[in-house]
């Protein structure tokens, strides 16, 4: 009789990436890249955030986990903060929350609220909160771009239920409980 395996959990780090850092194993012109600063491992990223964009990147060893976790058809969300030059109009919010016409489809935040969390004072820049269930190139910059609108600041503060953390360093990784670890392959 043979005994049925319980299937593994895989394992996922959560990284706070910082700018300047690209997500590539290797940089021909050798700047610095993500995998550089993880542990030893066959590690995939989950998605990508561009050289100038900060925040939350998640990596796993399951390819198949990280293929379900960024396959738009279960449509998992991404929150970023957004730091925006001048304030939007709440015409522009309601563009954004409806939807622009961009070179690659329509694009759409589900969420989109001025906040203050960063504690910076407001001079001309605005943070914003966002939420979108895609994860297109530059997405959340070129809808901003649409209305003529320019980020200064793109941090990514969650990827489904993970949340960036405050205590991370930039630059840091931690080991994802596996608690968590089962509500991601539970989304995919």
């Amino acid at each position: 009789m043979k005994l049925a395996q319980a299937p593994s959990v895989p394992r996922v780090l959560l990284y706070h990436k910082p700018i300047g850092e690209l997500v590539t194993r290797h940089d021909p012109e050798a700047r610095p890249t993500v995998f550089s600063r993880l542990p030893p491992g066959r590690w995939v990223a989950v998605g990508r955030l561009d050289i100038n964009t900060s925040g939350l990147l998640l990596f796993t060893d399951s390819g198949a986990l990280a293929n379900a976790l960024m396959h738009p058809r279960y449509g998992i969300e991404r929150e970023y903060a957004v730091r925006v030059h001048g304030a939007l109009s709440e015409a522009d919010l309601e563009k954004l929350r409806r939807g622009i016409h961009l070179e690659d489809g329509r694009a759409t935040f589900d969420h989109i609220s001025p906040t203050d969390e960063r504690g910076e004072p407001a001079g001309t820049n605005r943070w914003y909160r966002v939420v979108l269930r895609e994860g297109r190139k530059r997405e959340v910059r070129r809808l901003f771009e649409a209305l003529g609108r320019r980020v200064s600041r793109l941090i990514r503060v969650r990827y489904g239920p993970v949340q960036l953390p405050r205590d991370p360093a930039p630059g840091s990784w931690r080991a994802l409980a596996p608690g968590l670890v089962r509500q991601l392959r539970d989304l995919g």
